[in-house]
C-alpha cells in the first residue's frame, strides 16, 4: 500500500479523499494557489505545496506545476479528485512516465471515455442506445447552426472535454445555437484547456440516472446502483439520491450490465459513472462516461457502505475488488443537497465573500467516514437517519471568486425515502450560513415541493417550477402559527432576560404580559401566552392553541423548539421590535408587540426602495468580459448587454425593455461588485 498520496484537487473533495488516506494510514500532500493559501484542505494535510496563482489555468490545471509538486513532496501516487486534471489523459500519461501511480483508470480508458465522441461511437460499437447527434467535431458557430438544424432543435451544445455542467448549453433555435456555440466554447477553454464542442440532440422531459462502477486490474467489475440527479440548473446537478424513484429491478439490472459492459470494452479500472437519459416509459439513452470520482458519490456510500475513494486507492495499488455484484444489496435511501455560494434571490448568481458564520448540522453515523463507521454497522435503529458533510471550508474563511461555488454537500441516510427527507428537512434548517449569498433557501423549498416529495422529477424540474427565478418560499397559515407561537415564547424569553438585566423588581416575571401581536409575512395574529416550568401554551384569538417547548436562550442563533411535539428549527437574527426567522425556505421579519404597539405599527407608512429601474447593475462580484453596447445605442428587450464572467461562468446580463443607453460606468476588463452600476437608460 502506499505511504504517501498527493491531492490535485481542492476543497471540499480534497478535504474528502485525506479523510479517508488518514483512516487507511496514508499521509497525504495538498497543493495549494496563492487564493488557497488559508484553505481548509491545507490545513488538513501532512504537508502543503503552492503551485502557482490563483487562476486555475495558472495553477491546479497546469501539469509541470503539479508534477513539480510530486517530485518534490516523493508522493507515490496522485489522487485528482474531480475537474481540473482528474479526466486529462495528458496528466495521467505524465505521471506513468514518471512511475507514480495514478487514482484513477488507465490513460488508454480516459482517452476512450473521458471524450465524449469518442464515447459514445464506442458505446455504439458496445450495443448501448445512445442519444442521436453529431458524433463529429465543430468549427465554428455557422458549422454549429447548420448541424443544430439537420438535427432538429432542440439541441444541446457541449464541451467534449466537459465535465460538472461547464460549456454546455440548451438552443432552441439559430440564434441560440450560434451564442450557445461561443459560450460553451469559451467556458470549456477556461476550465479545461479544451475548446472542442460537440452537439446532440436534447432529449425533452429527460430523468438523469446515472451507474456508479467499479473495476480493478485483474479483469473483475461492479455496479453500485445507480442516483437521480434529475435536479439542475443550467445543467448544474443540484440535488441527488441513491437510488433512483423511477427505476424498477429489472431496469436498474438492465443499465447496470451496460455500464459494466462498457467498462470492460475499454479495460477500464477504479472508480467511474456511466451517465444516461431516462424517459418516463423507463427507457434509457447513453449519454456519457465520467471516468473520474463524481461529485455525487456520498449517496453511493451511504447506500451501498463502500468507501469509493478507499477502493479506488486500494485498485491503483493492485489489489483486487473484495466483493462480487451479488454483495452489494440497496440499503435504505440517501439525498445529497449542493450548498452553493449562489444567491438564489439574484438569480443563483455567484457570491463571494467571508464567511462571518459557517455552522453545518452534526454529523451523524454518517457513511464511511464518520467515526461511528458505516451505517449497517452503526447500529442505526430502524426509523432514524444519518447525516453527512462534505466541505472544504470553514467560519472566517474566503469564497473565492476563481473556482466552482459549491462548498458543502449535506447528505442524509434514511432507511425510506421519507425518513431521508425528513432528516434532510431539518439539517437544512439548522444550516448556518452568513456572510455570502446561498442557496440553502432554494434546497428547502426543493425538499417540500410536492412535485420532488412525490419523485416525480425531469432535468426541468427547476425550469418550470421556477420559471421567473426563486424569490422565496410563503408559508402556509398553518406553518405561519407555528412560527408566531414559537416567536411569542420566544419573545417572553427575551423579555425576562431584559427585566432580568434592568432589576426593576425581584419578582419580575409577573411584570411580563401575556398578550401579544404578532407580525409576519403580511399577516399578524393577536394572541396570549401562558408559561410554566416546561414550555408555554400559545392561544390565538380564534381560540386555537398550541404548545412550545425548546430550551432557547436570547443571542443564540439557532433555536431547537417544539410545537405541539414537532420539531421546528428556526435560524434566529435580531431586528428591532423581533426577530429574523428562517425555516423551510423562508426568511421571514417577525415583529412581537404589545396590542397597542401593534394598533400603532397599523399607521406607520412603507418606506419605498430606491429606483434602479434605469439602471443595469452587476448582479454579483465578477469581470466585465464584455460590453456589447455603447452610449447612444438603441436597444432592444431581451438583447445582450455586457457579459460577466465570476466562478468560471460567463453570464450575460439583458435588456428588460426597449430604451437607449445614456451612459456607461464601466468598461471591460473592469472588476465589479454586486450592485455597481454598469450602465444607465433614458
Amino acid at each position: 500500500m502506499f505511504k504517501k498520496i498527493l491531492i490535485a484537487n481542492r476543497g471540499e473533495i480534497a478535504c474528502r479523499v485525506i479523510k479517508t488516506a488518514r483512516r487507511m494510514g496514508i499521509a497525504t500532500v495538498a497543493v495549494y494557489s496563492d487564493a488557497d493559501r488559508n484553505a481548509l484542505h491545507v490545513a488538513m494535510a501532512d504537508e502543503a505545496i503552492h503551485i502557482g496563482p490563483a487562476p486555475a489555468n495558472q495553477s491546479y490545471i497546469v501539469i509541470d506545476r503539479v508534477m513539480e509538486a510530486i517530485r518534490q513532496s516523493g508522493a507515490e501516487a496522485v489522487h485528482p479528485g474531480y475537474g481540473f486534471l482528474s479526466e486529462n489523459p495528458k496528466f495521467a500519461a505524465a505521471l506513468e512516465e514518471a512511475g507514480v501511480a495514478f487514482i484513477g483508470p488507465p490513460v488508454r480508458a480516459i482517452e476512450a471515455m473521458g471524450d465524449k465522441i469518442t464515447s459514445k461511437k464506442i458505446a455504439q460499437d458496445a450495443g448501448v442506445s445512445t442519444v442521436p447527434g453529431y458524433m463529429g467535431l465543430i468549427g465554428d458557430a455557422d458549422e454549429a447552426v447548420r448541424i443544430s438544424t439537420e438535427i432538429g432543435y432542440p439541441v444541446m451544445i457541449k464541451a467534449s472535454a466537459g465535465g460538472g455542467g461547464k460549456g454546455m448549453r440548451i438552443a432552441w433555435d439559430d440564434a441560440q445555437a450560434r451564442e450557445g456555440f461561443q459560450s460553451s466554447r469559451n467556458e470549456a477553454a477556461s476550465s479545461f484547456g479544451d475548446d472542442r464542442i460537440f452537439i446532440e440532440k436534447f432529449v425533452t422531459q429527460p430523468r438523469h440516472i446515472e451507474i456508479q462502477v467499479l473495476a480493478d486490474t485483474h479483469g473483475n467489475a461492479v455496479y453500485l446502483h445507480e442516483r437521480e440527479c434529475s435536479i439542475q440548473r443550467r445543467n448544474q446537478k443540484v440535488v441527488e439520491e441513491a437510488p433512483s424513484p423511477l427505476l424498477d429491478p429489472e431496469t436498474r439490472a438492465a443499465m447496470g450490465d451496460q455500464a459494466v459492459a462498457l467498462a470492460k470494452a475499454v479495460g477500464y479500472a477504479s472508480a467511474g459513472t456511466v451517465e444516461f437519459i431516462v424517459d418516463g416509459d423507463r427507457n434509457f439513452y447513453f449519454l456519457e462516461m465520467n471516468t473520474r470520482l463524481q461529485v455525487e458519490h456520498p449517496v453511493t456510500e451511504l447506500i451501498t457502505g463502500v468507501d469509493l475513494v478507499e477502493q479506488m486507492i486500494r485498485v491503483a495499488a493492485g489489489e483486487t475488488l473484495p466483493f462480487a455484484q451479488g454483495d452489494l444489496k440497496i440499503g435504505g435511501w440517501a439525498i445529497e443537497n449542493r450548498l452553493y455560494a449562489e444567491d438564489p434571490y439574484r438569480n443563483f448568481l455567484p457570491s463571494i465573500g467571508r464567511l462571518t458564520r459557517y455552522r453545518p448540522p452534526a454529523e451523524v453515523a454518517a457513511g464511511p467516514l464518520s467515526d461511528a463507521g458505516k451505517w449497517h454497522e452503526a447500529g442505526i435503529p430502524e426509523g432514524e437517519a444519518a447525516v453527512r458533510n462534505d466541505t472544504g471550508v470553514y467560519e472566517g474563511g474566503e469564497i473565492s471568486m476563481y473556482y466552482d461555488p459549491m462548498i458543502a454537500k449535506l447528505c442524509t441516510w434514511g432507511p425510506t425515502r421519507e425518513a431521508a427527507l425528513a432528516r434532510m428537512r431539518v439539517a437544512l434548517d439548522a444550516f448556518e450560513v452568513e456572510g455570502i449569498g446561498h442557496n440553502l433557501p432554494f434546497l428547502s423549498a426543493v425538499m417540500d415541493h410536492p412535485r420532488f416529495v412525490a419523485g416525480d422529477m425531469t432535468t426541468a424540474f427547476i425550469a418550470e417550477e421556477y420559471p421567473d427565478g426563486f424569490e422565496g418560499v410563503s408559508l402556509d397559515d398553518a406553518a405561519l402559527r407555528r412560527i408566531a407561537a414559537a416567536a411569542a415564547a420566544m419573545n417572553r424569553v427575551a423579555e425576562i432576560r431584559r427585566a432580568r438585566i434592568s432589576g426593576t423588581l425581584d419578582n419580575h416575571e409577573r411584570r411580563v404580559g401575556e398578550h401579544w401581536n404578532v407580525a409576519l409575512q403580511g399577516t399578524d395574529y393577536d394572541l396570549s401566552v401562558a408559561a410554566d416550568r416546561e414550555g408555554a401554551t400559545v392561544r390565538f384569538a380564534d381560540g386555537l392553541s398550541h404548545r412550545v417547548t425548546g430550551a432557547w436562550t436570547p443571542g443564540e442563533t439557532l433555536a431547537r423548539m417544539q410545537v405541539d411535539g414537532a420539531d421546528l428549527v428556526l435560524k434566529v437574527g435580531k431586528i428591532s421590535g423581533g426577530f429574523r426567522l428562517r425555516s423551510r425556505g423562508a426568511d421571514l421579519k417577525v415583529h412581537v408587540r404589545s396590542p397597542r404597539q401593534a394598533e400603532l405599527a397599523r399607521l406607520m407608512p412603507e418606506k419605498a426602495p430606491p429606483d434602479t429601474s434605469k439602471m443595469l447593475l452587476c448582479p454579483m462580484p465578477g469581470l466585465v468580459v464584455k460590453l456589447h453596447v455603447g452610449e447612444g445605442d438603441e436597444v432592444q428587450e431581451g438583447q445582450a448587454l455586457a457579459t460577466v464572467e465570476a466562478m468560471k461562468m460567463e453570464n450575460i446580463l439583458r435588456a428588460e425593455r426597449r430604451s437607449t443607453v445614456t451612459r456607461m460606468h464601466a468598461a471591460e476588463g473592469d472588476s465589479l461588485a454586486v450592485d455597481d452600476v454598469i450602465m444607465e437608460f433614458e
